[in-house]
């Protein structure tokens, strides 16, 4: 927006002093993530500037190498599996939170969203004990869980959001109609909070795709997923592989986070605020 005509020098001064400081702390958080992306095409296994020669030769060793496969379709199974777990269980709790008042109600609140409050580390030691003694560790199944279980609150806070600007009168006059309560869930109150459901679920497809704590306590070799592999690369031995995988990651959560934006647009303008 550009500063009216009646704007004093020192308007001007902090016009221009406010989008210089957006730029550098922009800069600060995209500068470490973008200095990757280049060093994945470096031609030789080093990871300096300025690079020798561009090659997609670590695009090619991680589509050729069965333990990346094994990574990336570990990733995949646990991540899609996870987000649909947890988009019916956050979805059921944000309904019955937003049902009517009633004791306990922030407390329960509290107590589904703490697992992105809680430390990592200490919620994952707690799944390992707990997921031992049920048999869970070592298995795909246990990864899906304790993912699905991190990812449940981004589902509750998107879908409560939603409901917030959900005009109940939908509901009764569905049921005014003679429509059961099936019914009216299906064609009122599903389509409406979908975009809530939706963002909420790539929230936890995300959670679970860069996901690596919990992963290093309950997966073995075989359920590595790609963070927890490229962890493993890191110990043995750096390679610049590690830096194909990140970009792919990097451009998966873009696309995700995009798709998230253009939802979050939708829902506003289903909900009036915006055109």
């Amino acid at each position: 927006m550009a500063l009216p005509s009646y704007a004093t020098p020192l308007d001007k001064a902090w016009y221009i002093s406010f989008r210089v400081i957006c730029a550098a702390i922009f800069a600060f958080l995209i500068i470490p993530i973008l200095v990757i992306i280049p060093l994945s095409f470096n031609s030789e296994p080093y990871f300096t500037y300025p690079m020798p020669g561009f090659s997609l030769r670590w695009y090619e060793e991680f589509f050729t190498s069965q333990q990346w496969l094994l990574g990336l379709k570990n990733s995949i199974v646990v991540g899609v599996f996870a987000t649909l777990v947890a988009s019916v269980l956050g979805t059921l709790a944000a309904l019955g939170l937003n049902r009517a008042e009633y004791p306990g109600k922030s407390a329960i609140l509290a107590v589904l969203i703490s697992p992105i409050i809680v430390p990592i580390v200490i919620t994952a030691a707690g799944m390992f004990y707990f997921y031992a003694k049920i048999g869970l560790t070592g298995s795909l199944a246990g990864l899906v869980f304790a993912h699905a279980t991190i990812g449940v609150p981004f589902v509750v806070i998107t879908v409560s959001a939603t409901l917030a600007g959900f005009d109940n009168n939908l509901v009764r006059a569905a049921a005014s109609l003679g429509a059961s309560p099936v019914r009216t869930f299906q064609k009122v109150t599903m389509p409406l909070i979908l975009p809530g459901i939706v963002s909420g679920g790539l929230f936890a497809f995300i959670t679970s795709w860069d996901e690596l704590v919990i992963a290093i306590f309950l997966a073995t070799t075989e359920e590595h997923t790609l963070p927890r592999r490229m962890w493993s690369g890191i110990r043995e031995m750096l390679s610049p592989t590690i830096m194909a995988v990140a970009t792919l990651l990097i451009l998966t959560s873009i696309a995700l986070m995009v798709t998230m934006e253009l939802l979050r647009r939708r829902t506003e303008r289903l909900r009036g605020i915006t055109n």
